[in-house]
């Protein structure tokens, strides 16, 4: 996806799991972390002419810390997570980091 796209959709399948403490565990192939501290990173990069992908910066996406009652919801027949947010920052770059709660707009919405 280019880096100065009106708009980009990302669909990343996750799990949710009860942990030993019982508390929902997100699971999946792009979560990573330890228990209690999942997350998903979001990659910048640039692609070469033989499409040879170089990262350079990362967006550390939690979702391990977002509310149970959320991740509740969003597991329910029929609904999903989504995340709403600026790929760009104050200076035009691309947003990096640990992933600012106040930027992230996390919404439960109808599959």
């Amino acid at each position: 996806m280019p880096g100065d796209a009106q708009r980009a959709v990302f669909d990343v399948d996750v799990e949710l799991r009860t942990g030993r403490d019982g508390r929902l565990e997100p699971r999946g192939p792009y979560v990573q972390g330890r228990p209690g501290e999942r997350f998903i990173y979001l990659s910048w990069g640039a692609v070469d002419g033989d499409g040879h992908f170089e990262m350079f910066r990362r967006l550390k996406l939690w979702i391990g810390r977002l509310d149970e009652e959320l991740l509740r919801r969003a597991d329910a027949l029929g609904y999903r997570l989504e995340l709403r947010l600026a790929l760009a920052d104050e200076r035009g770059g691309p947003v990096c980091g640990s992933g600012d709660p106040q930027r992230l707009d996390w919404r439960v919405v109808e599959a």
